[in-house]
C-alpha cells in the first residue's frame, strides 16, 4: 500500500500535525494504529510518567525497612525496598487476573498497579549510591540521576564513564574533576563550562574544544592559554588568573554573570548541534543516520521523535530509552536493552512486551506490572503461548473498539503528580490546569524550610574559612529558601576544587543548568550573521530549524556562517 502525508487534527491540543508515509509504513510494520495526538503531546504524556529527581523517604511495604524511593508516603502504591523488590520473598504471578472484556483495559491495569509492589528507585547494580534514580552501576554516586558507570560523582544528571564530578549536566564519556559543566565530552578539570569537548582546565567557556587553560572564553579551537578570547602567553595567562579569588564566592557571582552575558551575547551560537550524521534533523544528536526530530540522541538510526537516547534503531516516540539491542520500539519510557517493545514504562532487558509497567528481564508480556524473569502473562497470569497470543490478540482488539489502543499510558492513571515528574520543567503547568485535565498533583512534595542553624551572612566568603562544624549545620537557600545540608565528601570536593560553599539548593543549581541548555523543540529562522566578509551581502540568506527560539538573546549563525567565526 502506498501512503500519503495526512493532516491530523490533535485531540489533546486541538492543533495540527503531519503524519508523513514513513510513518504510516513504521505504524504499520509494528500493527498500531496512527497517533492521534500531536508528538509533542505524546511528549507530554511521557514526561507526566516521569518522577526523576524527587525523592522521598518511606517505609518498605515488605520487610518495613526505610528507603529513598520517589513515591511520596501519601501514595497508594506498594512500594518495596531494592533487595526486596528483587528479591524471592514473594511472586509477582500471586497477583494475576483475568481480563474483563466489558471495562476498558486502562482502569484495569490501574487497579493492578494500585496492587502490585513497585522497585522504590530504578537503580541497578551500584554501591554507596543509595540516592540515585534511572541510574546503574554506579560507585559513591549521592543525589544524581540518570547516571551510569560514574563514581565520586554528586548532584548530576546524565553523567555517563565520569568520576570527581559535581553540579554537572550531560556529561559524557570520561569527565573527570568536573563542576558546573554541562553537554560536554571527555574534559578535564574544567568549571563553569557549556558544550566543551576534550578540554582541560578551562574556566567560564563556551563551545570550547581541544583546549586547555582557557578562562571565560567561547567558540576556540585547539586553543591554550586564551583569557577573554585574547591569547596570552602561559606566564601572562597566570599572572591575569591570579587577579581572581577563585575561592570567594563574591568573586565566583560577579564571574557568573559575566559568564551569562558572554553567553548571551559574546558568543556565536551554532543554529544546531549535530555532529557526525547522516539525514539526520534535531539537536544534540551525534553519530546518527535517518533520525529526524530528536533531541539528545548518541548512535541511532532510522527513528524520530526521540528525546535522551542511546544506541537504538527503528524506534519511535520514545524517552530516556536505549543501549544494545534497542529496536522497534514505540511509546516507550525509562526503558533499558528492550525489543519489540510498545507502550512500557520502566522496563529493563524485555521482547516483546507492550503496556506493562517495571518488567525486567522478560518476554512475551501485555498489561503487566513488576514481572521478573516472566513470559507469555497477561495482567500478571500465566498463559500458555498459544493462549497468550489469542488473548492478547482479543485484548487489543478491544481496546482499538473504544479507543484506547495506540497510545502510552494515559497521565490520569500515572503513579507521580504530574509537578514531581520533569513535566513541570519540560512544560510546566499550574496545578488548574494539571487538574482540569483529570491528572494528578502532589501536594506534599518533601522539602522544610525554616530549619536553617545558620544564615547566608554568617557563611565564610571563602571555601577554606568554611569549619568541618558546618556539615553539622541547616542551610537555606538563597532562591526558594528551602533548607539543605552539606555533605563531608562534597565539602572535600569543594575545598579541593577551590569552590566556595554553594548559597543555592541542589534543586536550584540543577534548574539554572536546565535553563542554560537548548529546548527540545524546534523553530524555523534566519541566521543572524551580518558581515558581508562571509560571503554575502548585508544579511546571510541562510534559514534553518533551531532550538533557540525566536525571543531568545543569543546571535544564532547558519553552519557557514558559525564555522568562519569559531577559531
Amino acid at each position: 500500500m502506498e501512503y500519503k502525508s495526512q493532516n491530523v487534527v490533535c485531540q489533546n491540543c486541538k492543533g495540527n500535525f503531519i503524519i508523513e508515509p514513513e510513518d504510516f509504513y513504521f505504524y504499520e510494520k509494528i500493527k498500531v494504529p496512527p497517533p492521534t495526538w500531536c508528538p509533542e503531546c505524546r511528549q507530554l504524556r511521557r514526561y507526566a510518567w516521569r518522577n526523576e529527581r524527587t525523592l522521598y523517604r518511606r517505609n518498605c511495604d515488605l520487610c518495613g525497612k526505610n528507603t529513598v524511593t520517589i513515591y511520596s508516603p501519601n501514595k497508594p502504591h506498594k512500594m518495596y525496598c531494592q533487595p526486596c523488590w528483587w528479591g524471592d520473598g514473594w511472586d509477582p504471578a500471586s497477583y494475576g487476573r483475568d481480563f474483563d472484556f466489558s471495562r476498558p483495559f486502562f482502569d484495569q491495569f490501574a487497579e493492578l498497579q494500585l496492587d502490585v509492589p513497585r522497585m522504590a528507585l530504578l537503580s541497578k547494580n551500584s554501591v554507596n549510591s543509595e540516592y540515585t534514580n534511572h541510574s546503574g552501576d554506579n560507585k559513591n554516586v549521592y543525589l544524581s540521576f540518570a547516571a551510569w558507570s560514574a563514581e565520586d560523582v554528586l548532584y548530576s544528571t546524565w553523567v555517563m564513564k565520569s568520576r570527581d564530578c559535581m553540579d554537572c549536566s550531560f556529561v559524557y564519556d570520561k569527565g573527570e574533576r568536573l563542576y558546573e559543566i554541562i553537554d560536554s565530552r571527555t574534559s578535564y578539570e574544567c568549571q563553569y563550562g557549556l558544550f566543551l569537548k576534550d578540554c582541560s582546565s578551562c574556566y567560564y567557556c563556551y563551545d570550547c574544544r581541544g583546549c586547555n587553560h582557557c578562562f571565560m572564553s567561547s567558540n576556540l579551537r585547539n586553543k591554550s592559554y586564551v583569557f577573554k578570547n585574547k591569547q596570552y602567553t602561559r606566564e601572562e595567562y597566570l599572572k591575569k588568573i591570579k587577579e581572581y579569588e577563585l575561592s570567594s564566592f563574591s568573586a565566583r557571582e560577579k564571574l557568573q554573570k559575566e559568564f551569562q552575558d558572554l553567553i548571551e551575547k559574546g558568543s556565536i551560537h551554532r543554529y544546531i548541534i549535530s555532529e557526525r550524521n547522516v539525514n539526520s534533523v534535531g539537536s544534540l544528536i551525534f553519530d546518527c543516520k535517518n533520525v529526524t526530530q530528536s533531541f539528545e540522541v548518541n548512535n541511532g538510526e532510522d527513528s524520530k521523535y526521540i528525546y535522551g537516547a542511546l544506541d537504538l534503531k527503528d524506534c519511535m516516540d520514545i524517552y530516556h530509552v536505549g543501549w544494545a539491542t534497542t529496536a522497534l520500539d514505540y511509546e516507550c519510557h525509562g526503558c533499558t536493552r528492550i525489543y519489540d517493545c510498545k507502550f512500557c514504562h520502566l522496563c529493563y532487558d524485555d521482547n516483546g512486551v507492550s503496556y506493562s509497567d517495571s518488567c525486567q528481564n522478560s518476554q512475551n508480556l501485555f498489561g503487566c506490572v513488576s514481572i521478573k524473569k516472566g513470559e507469555y502473562m497477561i495482567f500478571n497470569k500465566k498463559y500458555s503461548k498459544t493462549n497468550y497470543l489469542a488473548l492478547k490478540e482479543k485484548i487489543i482488539e478491544h481496546m482499538r473498539k473504544i479507543g484506547e489502543y495506540g497510545g502510552f499510558f494515559p497521565p490520569a492513571i500515572s503513579p507521580v503528580g504530574y509537578n514531581e515528574t520533569q513535566g513541570a520543567l519540560y512544560a510546566p503547568m499550574t496545578k488548574e490546569e494539571v487538574l482540569a485535565k483529570g491528572w494528578k498533583w502532589e501536594e506534599n512534595i518533601l522539602g522544610t524550610f525554616g530549619k536553617e542553624t545558620i544564615f547566608l551572612s554568617d557563611i565564610p566568603d571563602k571555601i577554606e574559612d568554611v569549619p568541618d562544624s558546618f556539615l553539622k549545620e541547616v542551610f537555606s537557600c538563597m532562591e526558594c529558601s528551602k533548607n539543605y545540608n552539606i555533605t563531608q565528601n562534597e565539602l572535600l570536593f569543594l575545598k579541593k576544587e577551590k569552590i566556595p560553599l554553594p548559597r543555592k539548593c541542589p534543586n536550584c543549581r540543577y534548574k539554572r543548568r536546565f535553563n542554560l541548555r537548548p529546548l527540545r523543540k524546534l523553530w524555523h529562522r534566519s541566521c543572524m550573521c551580518g558581515k558581508s566578509e562571509h560571503g554575502h551581502s548585508a544579511k546571510c540568506p541562510n534559514e534553518f530549524k533551531t532550538p533557540y527560539a525566536p525571543d531568545r538573546p543569543e546571535k544564532v549563525y547558519c553552519e557557514s556562517c558559525y564555522n568562519k567565526e569559531v577559531y
